[in-house]
């Protein structure tokens, strides 16, 4: 005697993935240009031109956008970035905000 199964199909998978943040770096009167362009290519892995255009940006708006991230990577960025500034005596501040 054949039995009989059952299948339960689904017809919407939703898929929830985790928000984005935007992490940036503040401007400061006492970091030096070179350190932030510096921290940009080191932390942020930017080529040389897209950290000069980043530092620029702080430099003249008051903050520049470093990149997008994941809520844990951009955490780990901002910590990052102020270890760094510590380590070198700069008050440099990065900040992470809900994309």
């Amino acid at each position: 005697m054949p039995t009989h199964t059952e299948h339960e199909t689904v017809d919407e998978v939703k898929v929830k993935y985790p928000k984005n943040y935007k992490v940036f770096i503040l401007n400061d009167d006492y970091s030096s240009m070179d350190f932030v362009v510096d921290v940009l290519m080191s932390v942020f892995h930017k080529s040389y031109e897209e950290a000069e255009a980043i530092m620029l940006e702080v430099h003249h708006k008051e903050r520049g956008i470093c990149g997008v991230y994941t809520h844990e990577i951009a955490e780990t960025k901002v910590m990052e970035v102020h270890k760094r500034a510590r380590e070198n005596g700069f008050p440099l501040k990065a900040i992470m905000e809900e994309e």
